[in-house]
């Protein structure tokens, strides 16, 4: 089975009631900005391009506040899912790839946790919860 490493920002708005999702048109679903890390490149990375990429927003990924994971067996696939806790530091909102993002929306939670039951306990859990820190040591030899 392939291993697939995924990342996700959880953007949340001032009031933290309110959580940024893209419509994803491949699959015609809710998800946070997010999505699969390159070869060579370190998580972080990963969740500030995608976020990017998917929204037209700069964020700066905190600590890690989701591991989930998941064995595709079709795709012959295991997907580690890493959501990391964000915040929009500059870019505008609009849609980059409309080949694969069809929306943009700050969506309430309580609806975020309808449209995106895969966060055991919860989008507010994750918001109110402890996070991970996440450092990356860089390359060594």
């Amino acid at each position: 089975m392939k291993r697939v490493d995924v990342v996700y920002s959880l953007i949340t708005d001032q009031s933290q009631s309110k959580i940024l999702a893209v419509n994803n048109i491949e699959r015609s679903s809710w998800s946070l900005p997010g999505g699969a890390v390159e070869p060579n490149e370190s998580l972080e990375q990963a969740a500030v391009r995608e976020a990017k990429e998917e929204t037209g927003l700069d964020v700066r990924v905190h600590g890690i506040v989701a591991v989930n994971e998941c064995r595709f067996l079709e795709l012959g696939e295991h997907a580690v899912f890493i959501t990391f806790r964000a915040e929009i530091i500059g870019g505008n909102e609009e849609i980059l790839r409309p080949d694969e993002i069809s929306e943009i929306a700050w969506i309430d939670i309580e609806r975020a946790d309808e449209l995106m039951s895969y966060y055991r306990g919860g989008f507010r859990s994750l918001i109110n919860g402890n996070e991970i820190t996440y450092f990356n040591q860089g390359d060594r030899l």
